[in-house]
């Protein structure tokens, strides 16, 4: 073996990109390898088998452009690959601050691209990222329908509540074997939080909660309207006729609940919206009453 007192240096190849600096040192049978950067100075010191045999390896790369303290190596059975992130993303012109090149240092042509090239290929990639993160997003489901429920489906509710109308007229007639007050209530208390809640103040129309208050809504209507106009013809299907009768039970307190937080939004952040004109002569003309002369009924 030689002498140890005589400084060894390894091949070298370099390659770039314009946010990375690849190193591939041309070592076998690597041991102990110490890679450090200080004052952006690569160290290298390593015992393995090179060019002149199995012995103790060194070289040191004082960098052309700043880059990151801290490296990344990998030891395989041929060599040793350093990969170096630059602090700003550009292209080199060179490898080392000196404008001579070391005798140990050379182009890695299995990764050499020119300039031009690597831009093709950062394109490439950044565009092959970015049809990724569309097909991840797309498989992702959101939470963007808690919060844009209103704007989606708001005439559509709108629609369907002012049809809900009928349902006091059916009460009334006998159509329907639904009690009157019940059904009055019902009815005005959704209008009241759809058409002078939501539709008066557009901060509410944004909450999470008005998911909760339409899907409670939805649900109990898609079997209760059934089982009415089953009813109208005396026709009695007992699955649904239970479903009728049970699934009220979970969704009406929930139901309840969401409106009142919404109720308890408005009257705390947009108190208000209880003193507007508009909106006491909405509520009057819903109830069918004229409005009083003392305001008695205002929120001072």
């Amino acid at each position: 073996m030689q002498s140890q007192s005589r400084s060894l240096t390894p091949h070298v190849h370099w390659a770039q990109r314009h946010s990375e600096l690849y190193l591939r040192v041309e070592l076998s049978d690597v041991q102990s390898p110490e890679i450090t950067i200080t004052d952006n100075v690569l160290h290298f010191k390593a015992q393995g088998h090179g060019a002149k045999g199995d012995n103790v390896y060194e070289f040191q790369l004082a960098f052309l452009e700043p880059v990151m303290p801290r490296l990344v190596y990998k030891v395989t059975q041929r060599q040793l690959n350093i990969t170096v992130q630059k602090k700003e993303s550009t292209w080199w012109e060179r490898l080392t601050k000196q404008e001579r090149r070391p005798l140990f240092l050379a182009p890695d042509f299995d990764r050499w691209l020119d300039e031009s090239d690597a831009e093709m290929e950062l394109k490439a990639k950044e565009e092959e990222e970015r049809i990724n993160k569309i097909r991840i997003e797309s498989r992702v489901p959101k939470d963007h329908s808690f919060y844009d429920t209103f704007h989606t489906i708001a005439d559509m509710m709108y629609f369907c509540q002012t049809l809900a109308f009928i349902e006091i007229l059916n009460s009334l007639v006998g159509i329907v074997r639904s009690p009157l007050v019940p059904s009055l209530l019902q009815v005005l208390g959704r209008n009241f939080v759809l058409f002078i809640v939501l539709g008066n103040v557009e901060e509410m129309q944004s909450k999470a909660v008005v998911f909760f208050v339409f899907y409670c809504w939805s649900i109990i209507e898609l079997f209760r309207y059934p089982f009415y106009m089953l009813s109208c013809i005396d026709i009695e299907w007992k699955l649904l006729t239970w479903i009728r009768y049970t699934i009220w039970i979970p969704l009406y307190p929930l139901g309840a609940l969401a409106e009142g937080k919404l109720q308890k939004h408005s009257l705390v952040d947009h108190a208000a919206l209880y003193r507007d004109e508009r909106v006491i002569h909405t509520l009057v003309s819903m109830v069918g009453i004229e409005k009083p002369e003392n305001n008695w009924f205002k929120i001072n």
